[in-house]
């Protein structure tokens, strides 16, 4: 009987537990919520139960659903700070010290999970004066979910900035956030979701990747556990197996002061031992040397700075390990403690050990030790011993890649990224690529995808997206060279044809030694520059440095003219402008002498190179020393003009051949699926927009933005007529019959339709599509008095033409439908075979309409139209028609 009161107990408690308003570790003490935009506070309690939120006096509430979720709305606040709020349900929770100002996700791999900490001996004085109580980080550990998106995170909270604190702080939003908060004097919120080594792959969520045939199965071979968990044990069956501990100098105790050295060679501190007489060794190496401290560091603690060490170390002083780090990255700072080092001489000693590569002292770092404000030089001879040599490691499968949760796609989407979607944000900012620079090329198509899909899933098209174009790093190399790193750089450069975007270029802020260069200031300060013009309006700030707005061949030389230059471009350094190199037709690139000859222009010249053709900026994984700026101060990015090969007077811009890819009808299959796909992929459409279909009328607001981004608003008619005459027309009505139609109709109805066109996109040039196919009125052909409302007609016919043989106001196309992707390629194959215009007709993609091809087919095209970019001119129908009337005239 006993049991009966506990189980009642147990009962009672476990009802209560229930019944508890939860709230998302986000919205806790010391949030920084989203000014001026309705806020939305969300959570858990028991099914059914009344929830309130009192805000400022005023209460809202809210009854949750059947599974335990709310959702209240508050109205937009002003900037401010130190307010309360009280959640109550069968418990009451306040949240004390909440602040409005602007909330930025800070997003990326290592770069942005870089702490103050870690740059504190750079930039002390900043640490010290940090007492920024409204600038608040919220720092989102490492997480991972393979199968669905999560609600919330199992940990984290906000944390101001103090001078202890703001060691946690991401260096880059720190700088970044503080700009911002001195310029605009607001709260500024920093949600830091960033993972070290991670590819952009595993940023995007699954929805991201609609258009990703490849990755999508990728994802859904990931929910399956028992794949998952045998990819894992393949990677335990496929690891080489580590060496056996047989390390000499742990066994004699090499660290010890009482050890007498025997057979120890000398060794220059920092180096690597490949370099200084050790050919391909992996294993242990072991580094001694005796220094005198002054008596007056004796009893005090002492900094010892080791620079960086490759792969990982063990440190000793006077026979006792002072500390260790396990991998190459951090740089090594210990502290010897009071009481540690003598009079007269110390030993000090370091186990090293590398497994792949070069090991030993990374170059151009910090080693001394200091006390006192005196420091003691550890630069120098050294001497070595071999603890330990490993055999030769070997894959059992080298094609088998590793399988790793984080590197996964949408893995950190679902747990790091997902659970911040409640909260409305002032923009994002990314600092990411490393770990895509072995393959560039894709990042052309994943980084649009991503800020594409952030923007989807925050519901706001216009969010700024600021990103870090990758620093110099790496070796020097004084010959023009091919690059990944320039590669992916070019691949970052490409979001800037997504509207609101901004690349910070930070090509004189690396470190060839060092993948984490330590500047982060100068990095958060460019950042809050763009944001400053992007998110907040001051448009006449200068916050991008020159880009390239064309190149010119006058004889045997270059003429570069270029935007972006504030009042001229200079070199920073009063030296002629390196890093430029110049090729005729065979490509094989020289450097060439580059003199500025006007505010905004730049003249190359070689005497090697009698014709030139191309031209290259900093084309390098590591132009040091760049000094291309403009007079405001901020470097050029790296560009050249041998990738997109465009003539202007040459058929197709020089490229192969043309496709257009054109959408009739104005269906919402158009928005919901061609839209997104296109967008994903930087490529545009033309949507002949039927003014009177539901799609065109209701989504107004849709197609405004699909213009806004690029893309073609066409005309087809007000009402769509088609001749009820003609085979097949049975489905006509009457009064759409164009056969009946008066000329002084249609004109009137493709009139009234321009003018409804305008009042979307405010375009005055446009293109007409014949609906049906069908060009006659009663009187006979129409276009013809309405060619000065547009500058191209498209008709509906299976043939293409070359750019001689086109008539704009009677443009052929193929009409699509229950067609394959590799049916639609084959065409396009058809079109670079032959140099002709491609133009491809779609009505329904993925439903909608009797004429429809699937979702999938549709992406197959357009992955293999971005991936032959180069060889196809890809354009809406207005821009392909006006390019043949320039290249005709």
């Amino acid at each position: 009987m006993r049991s009966v009161p506990f189980l009642l107990l147990l009962i009672f408690f476990s009802g209560y537990t229930v019944g508890q308003v939860r709230l998302p570790r986000l919205i806790a003490d010391n949030m920084v919520l989203q000014r001026d935009q309705p806020i939305t506070i969300w959570g858990w309690a028991a099914p059914k139960e009344k929830v309130t939120v009192t805000f400022k006096n005023k209460s809202r509430s809210v009854v949750t659903g059947a599974d335990g979720k709310w959702t209240i709305q508050l109205p937009a606040q002003t900037a401010g700070s130190g307010y309360e709020m009280i959640l109550k349900g069968k418990n009451q929770i306040r949240l004390k010290n909440i602040a409005f100002g602007d909330v930025w996700l800070c997003n990326g791999q290592s770069n942005m999970v870089i702490n103050m900490e870690r740059v504190k001996e750079r930039f002390p004085d900043d640490i010290a004066s940090a007492s920024y109580p409204d600038i608040r980080n919220f720092f989102i550990q490492t997480l991972t979910d393979l199968n669905a998106p999560q609600a919330d995170f199992p940990n984290g909270e906000w944390k101001m900035a103090n001078s202890k604190d703001v060691l946690s702080f991401g260096a880059v939003a720190y700088f970044f956030a503080r700009d911002l908060h001195d310029q605009y004097k607001v709260p500024i919120g920093i949600i830091n979701s960033s993972v070290g080594g991670t590819p952009i792959e595993a940023w995007i969520s699954e929805d991201g990747y609609r258009d990703f045939a490849d990755i999508q199965k990728v994802i859904n071979q990931n929910k399956d556990t028992a794949y998952v968990q045998a990819r894992k044990q393949n990677n335990l069956n496929n690891a080489p197996k580590p060496p056996k501990s047989t390390d000499f100098g742990q066994s004699e105790h090499w660290e010890s002061e009482e050890y007498q050295p025997k057979g120890w060679r000398n060794f220059n501190i920092p180096g690597y031992w490949e370099d200084q007489g050790l050919k391909n060794l992996d294993g242990v190496v072991w580094f001694r040397r005796e220094f005198e401290v002054p008596e007056s560091w004796i009893g005090k603690p002492v900094k010892l700075y080791m620079g960086r060490i490759v792969d990982a170390d063990q440190m000793f002083v006077n026979g006792k390990s002072i500390g260790n780090v396990t991998y190459q990255y951090p740089p090594r700072r210990y502290e010897i403690p009071a009481g540690l080092l003598k009079a007269g001489k110390n030993t000090f000693a370091i186990r090293v050990t590398n497994t792949a590569g070069k090991g030993g002292f990374v170059p151009d770092k910090p080693y001394f030790m200091t006390a006192n404000d005196q420091q003691i030089d550890l630069k120098g001879t050294w001497q070595y011993k071999v603890g330990q040599v490993f055999p030769t490691m070997k894959i059992a499968d080298p094609n088998n890649i590793p399988f790793a949760a984080q590197n996964q796609p949408a893995s950190l989407y679902n747990a790091m990224i997902a659970p911040v979607l409640p909260m409305k944000l002032k923009g994002f900012l990314w600092y990411q690529g490393e770990s895509n620079v072995d393959e560039p090329d894709a990042y052309n198509v994943l980084l649009p995808a991503l800020i594409n899909d952030r923007r989807r899933l925050w519901n706001d098209e216009n969010l700024p997206f600021l990103l870090v174009q990758l620093p110099n790093f790496q070796d020097i190399d004084f010959t023009p060279a091919e690059s990944n790193m320039a590669l992916l750089r070019e691949a970052q450069n490409q979001a800037l044809t997504l509207k609101n975007t901004a690349v910070i270029v930070t090509l004189d802020l690396g470190e060839w030694n060092d993948i984490h260069p330590l500047n982060k200031k100068d990095i958060g300060k460019r950042l809050a520059l763009s944001a400053r013009n992007l998110a907040y309006g001051e448009k006449n700030i200068v916050h991008s440095g020159p880009t390239l707005k064309s190149q010119s061949i006058r004889g045997n030389k270059i003429l570069l003219t270029f935007d972006n230059v504030a009042d001229g471009i200079k070199s920073m350094d009063g030296e002629a402008l390196r890093w430029f190199s110049m090729a005729d037709d065979d490509q094989k690139f020289v450097w060439a002498n580059a003199k500025i000859v006007g505010k905004d222009q730049i003249e190359l010249s070689s005497e090697s190179v009698k014709t030139p053709k191309y031209m290259r900026y900093a084309w390098q994984d590591n132009p040091e020393g760049i000094n291309f700026y403009s007079s405001a101060n901020l470097p050029a990015s790296p560009f050249r003009t041998d990738g997109e090969q465009l003539d202007e007077t040459k058929p197709w811009k020089g490229k192969k051949c043309a496709v257009v890819l054109t959408y009739d009808d104005a269906l919402n299959v158009h928005l919901d699926n061609a839209v997104p796909a296109l967008d994903s992929l930087s490529l545009k459409g033309s949507f002949y927009l039927t003014a009177s279909s539901d799609a065109a009328r209701n989504r107004i607001k849709d197609w405004r933005a699909a213009a806004a981004n690029g893309h073609e608003l066409g005309n087809h008619t007000v009402y769509h007529p088609c001749d009820a005459t003609r085979p097949g027309m049975s489905w006509v009505k009457p009064e759409y019959d164009l056969s009946k139609y008066s000329l002084a109709r249609i004109q009137d109805e493709i009139k009234m339709c321009n003018a409804f066109l305008k009042s979307i996109d405010g375009q005055s040039k446009r293109t007409f599509a014949f609906t049906c196919g069908h060009k006659k009125v009663a009187e006979g052909e129409f276009i013809q008095t309405l060619s000065d409302e547009f500058i191209a007609a498209r008709a509906v016919r299976h043939e293409m033409h070359s750019i001689d043989e086109q008539n704009l106001m009677d443009i052929d196309c193929y009409a699509m439908s229950g067609e394959t992707g590799e049916d639609l390629i084959e065409l396009v194959k058809q079109a670079q075979q032959r140099g002709k215009l491609l133009v491809f007709l779609f009505h329904g993609v993925g439903g909608e309409h009797a004429l429809n091809v699937s979702n999938e087919a549709h992406s197959k095209l357009l992955h293999y139209l971005k991936e032959h970019e180069k060889d196809i001119y890809i354009d809406t129908m207005r821009n392909v028609a006006e390019h043949i009337q320039n290249v005709k005239k």
